[in-house]
């Protein structure tokens, strides 16, 4: 008696659909922009309904936050993976990996970053710094504080101020610099990250 072929499932999982909309749209989104790609365009490249689309977002806007959310935890992931190799008493080696990680991690995806934050609206103040990488670096500054590994009054302050000074030297290398030398911006961030909680360079 012939055995039973499996029959392939008709749907995906939801979650599998979502992500497959959402990396329709960013392909897009990175080859011809927010305002020029439509809903029909995403639907059509993840090769779903366009009724499908509605089933998971409420608009192109709507995917964009997504995505936003999306490259923040991915982000997020890279710079904990990269912590995650230090000793546990090793606080300078874990602020040195993050401010590197980060950078890398920036200058990897600079434009898709600039699309997903500043492509279609202007960034607001609460999403400058309200964020899963600010709260990591917060968390990360509060731990060696508890731990004794450096004195900071306000490592919140402290968070806002690096997170944002990250960005400001990478996106000024990267729009001054024909090839930014990665190696060199991290050395340069992470000792700068060091004398903000008063380590020896050393």
């Amino acid at each position: 008696m012939p055995s039973k072929v499996k029959s392939r499932p008709r749907t995906k999982p939801p979650e599998e659909r979502r992500h497959e909309l959402m990396n329709a749209a960013r392909h897009l989104f990175v080859e011809q922009g927010v305002d020029s790609t439509t809903v029909e365009q995403i639907t059509s490249r993840a090769d779903v309904a366009k009724g499908t689309f509605y089933l998971y977002f409420s608009s192109k806007e709507d995917v964009l936050a997504a995505l936003g959310d999306r490259y923040g935890h991915e982000l997020l992931e890279g710079i904990r993976a990269a912590i995650s190799k230090k000793a546990t008493d090793d606080w300078k080696g874990k602020l040195a990996a993050w401010a590197s990680t980060s950078v890398s991690g920036y200058l990897d995806s600079i434009h898709l970053h600039d699309i997903l934050f500043y492509g279609s609206h202007p960034p607001t103040r609460e999403g400058l710094v309200d964020n899963v990488i600010v709260d990591h670096l917060f968390d990360l500054l509060q731990a060696g504080v508890d731990a004794g590994a450096w004195s900071i009054d306000d490592p919140r302050f402290t968070a806002v101020f690096l997170f944002s000074g990250l960005h400001g030297v990478v996106d000024d290398a990267h729009t001054k610099e024909k090839r930014v030398n990665r190696g060199q911006l991290a050395q340069r961030l992470e000792r700068l990250y060091f004398r903000a909680v008063g380590l020896p360079l050393d």
